[in-house]
């Protein structure tokens, strides 16, 4: 039972992997966060910190506002972020947008949350 809730965890990873390649695509090539950062003087690792500090920030705020993160994933990419998972309720999927948007550093925010009542599969 736990192996099929991880692979359908890990499913929904790849595919919301897949789809943020194509979120944001225009004529002009825009630069990427670890290609930004690099015209900046960061390195991968400095990037990839920055990431989590961020995600961290991010993940405290929701908890603060109220929001039951044990199912929710903050994926960063510079200062854009996306909400992937699931919250109880629906007034959550609410309330985690609102307080990401909140958090210093975060320019916008993809709320891909769903929900799941507890106790579902």
């Amino acid at each position: 039972m736990n192996a099929i809730k991880a692979l359908k965890l890990a499913s929904s990873a790849l595919i919301l992997a897949a789809s943020l390649n194509a979120w944001s695509q225009s004529s002009e090539p825009a630069a990427t966060s670890t290609e930004s950062a690099a015209s900046q003087g960061m390195s991968k690792s400095d990037v990839r910190k920055a990431n989590r500090a961020v995600s961290k920030k991010v993940l405290s705020a929701l908890s603060k506002s109220g929001v039951d993160t044990a199912g929710v994933s903050v994926i960063v990419k510079g200062s854009a972020i996306t909400l992937a998972g699931h919250v109880p309720d629906a007034s959550q999927v609410e309330k985690a947008g609102t307080a990401a948007k909140g958090v210093s550093g975060v320019t916008s925010v993809k709320n891909s949350l769903t929900i799941r009542e507890k106790g579902g599969h």
